[in-house]
């Protein structure tokens, strides 16, 4: 389900996360992200343990930003899943070193340009621009500035919103390829495989790719980012930014964070970015990265 709000904005309201139901205060809500407290402070906890600091991104809804944009939707854009996660971080000190806040700045700036495809679910460059800024100030890195002045390829596209109605509209999109320094030196075993496949776009959770900057000007630090398609494999999102500034990035496709594979690489960061109407379920941390990626191989290949 979506909702057709003003200038052509649309907005998911339903799908698997039943995204409008989650802006209730209801008990069960309430007790996920408590669960989340939780989940994120133990993170913290066992990550200094290794010496490693952990941050924990949340990417708004377009529903917790652009309430300006509906028409006619009743919805409370307050009771937003990362606004009452970020107020409970904040009541606990552990939380709030880990807890990067990107709602309101992105409220803050959401009549200075667009931070979100009008018919997508996804941000554009300049929400994810922001977000990486956010990130580079909260682990004291110097954020690129040239970002906007890479090559990319401008076209109209049907986005994954649009492409739900009957009159499909179209969008502009801005494809920028921003890896320019960092390289991918290993992972991508899922990645080669099914582009090989002709399936690259049916590849979410198990993803992996390692990068390197040999820049002098990269940060030297190692950097493990597990993410969703915000962040990405590809050259125009999160992950793409951060392996531009670092020495060396680590990203894998999950909400669930593999603890073996962390202890293996000791980085000195590990950031997890995730989309707000996942917010309802609170992963094990039981990942084990290499069993998924012989899973999904065994899955693809039987179906060639």
């Amino acid at each position: 389900m979506y909702h057709a709000g003003k200038d052509g904005w649309l907005f998911l309201t339903g799908g698997t996360n039943e995204v409008a139901d989650q802006y209730r205060r209801v008990r069960p809500m309430e007790r996920v992200l408590r669960q989340w407290r939780r989940r994120i402070v133990q993170r913290v906890q066992r990550c200094r343990g290794l010496g490693t600091r952990y941050l924990h991104l949340v990417v708004p809804e377009k529903l917790s930003v652009y309430e300006d944009r509906f028409d006619g939707l009743t919805l409370d854009p307050r009771l937003a899943p990362a606004r009452r996660l970020g107020d409970l971080m904040r009541w606990s000190l552990t939380g709030r070193r880990a807890w990067i806040e990107l709602l309101e700045p992105m409220r803050a700036r959401r009549n200075e340009r667009d931070l979100h495809y009008r018919t997508d679910t996804h941000w554009n460059i300049h929400g994810c621009l922001l977000a990486y800024r956010l990130v580079c100030r909260a682990c004291g890195a110097t954020p690129r500035t040239d970002f906007l002045d890479r090559p990319h390829q401008r076209f109209e596209a049907v986005l994954d919103i649009g492409n739900k109605l009957e009159a499909q509209p179209l969008e502009t999109v801005h494809n920028y390829q921003l890896f320019r320094d960092a390289v991918r030196v290993s992972g991508g075993t899922l990645i080669d495989a099914y582009t090989a496949a002709g399936r690259l776009g049916e590849l979410h959770t198990g993803a992996h790719a390692v990068y390197r900057n040999a820049s002098p000007e990269a940060d030297p630090r190692t950097l493990v980012l597990f993410g969703d398609s915000c962040a990405n494999f590809s050259g125009n999102g999160l992950t793409a930014m951060l392996a531009e500034t670092f020495r060396e990035v680590h990203f894998i496709w999950s909400a669930n964070l593999d603890w073996a594979y962390i202890e293996r690489i000791l980085p000195d960061l590990v950031l997890c970015e995730q989309v707000e109407r996942f917010l309802p379920r609170v992963p094990d941390d039981d990942l084990d990265l290499a069993a998924v990626e012989a899973e999904r191989l065994e899955a693809l290949e039987k179906a060639a």
